[in-house]
């Protein structure tokens, strides 16, 4: 799990083809290679990924074809730049909100606008996760935690500050930019008890022990 606060910005190496999939090397710009274990995950652009190799100053994780073809790493490129965020300790603060590394779809950034000392973007909306995507609510975009600042049925928008401008690749996000969106895990798991006709009123505590919650030990 990872906070969707960026830690570092990294840069592609190089991508070697893999059996369909893709070795990635990135180049981080302060996070020590060397610290890093292999097998450890690695938030890569809202991307868990996991350490397969390590060299100087260099991390390489392997890509299989599902997370090409469903993610923005399909077309990465060397030079691009990468959000980087290590897993989350159980006792880090959790300064931006759960985020799982499972990207849901690839959004378009639709409209950028200066917006007092930061700006407003404007992206696409798949409908695949429209449902999921609240004013108020979080969504991880290339990794990075934001707050839904307006949410229509195709197009959502966020408010990025300073920081966010400075400390990640959203500084660089312009119209036609493709990047990673993953939803609020909670409103994942919400809607998938409706989808199941159970309403958030009808919980009570037979409906979790029948779940096996709150279960008593034998």
């Amino acid at each position: 799990m990872f906070t969707g606060l960026v830690s570092d910005l990294g840069t592609v190496e190089r991508i070697s083809p893999r059996q369909g999939g893709a070795r990635i090397a990135l180049r981080p710009s302060a996070l020590r290679a060397e610290e890093l274990e292999l097998g450890e995950s690695v938030c890569c652009s809202g991307a868990c990924l996991t350490v397969t190799e390590r060299g100087p100053g260099l991390l390489a994780f392997d890509a299989v074809p599902e997370t090409l073809a469903r993610t923005t790493l399909g077309s990465w490129r060397p030079g691009d730049r990468v959000n980087l965020e290590r897993a989350l300790r159980l006792s880090d603060r959790l300064g931006g909100h759960l985020v799982s590394g499972h990207v849901d779809a690839v959004g378009e950034v639709l409209a950028r606008a200066p917006e007092g000392q930061g700006a407003r973007l404007t992206l696409s909306l798949p409908a695949a996760i429209a449902p999921l995507v609240a004013e108020k609510g979080s969504v991880a975009i290339d990794g990075v935690s934001l707050t839904v600042a307006r949410a229509g049925r195709d197009r959502f928008e966020v408010a990025l500050i300073p920081e966010t401008l400075t400390r990640t690749t959203l500084g660089a996000a312009a119209p036609g930019t493709r990047v990673n969106l993953e939803a609020d895990v909670v409103a994942r798991h919400v809607a998938r008890l409706a989808e199941f006709g159970v309403a958030p009123g009808g919980i009570d505590a037979g409906r979790l022990e029948a779940w096996g919650y709150g279960r008593s030990a034998p």
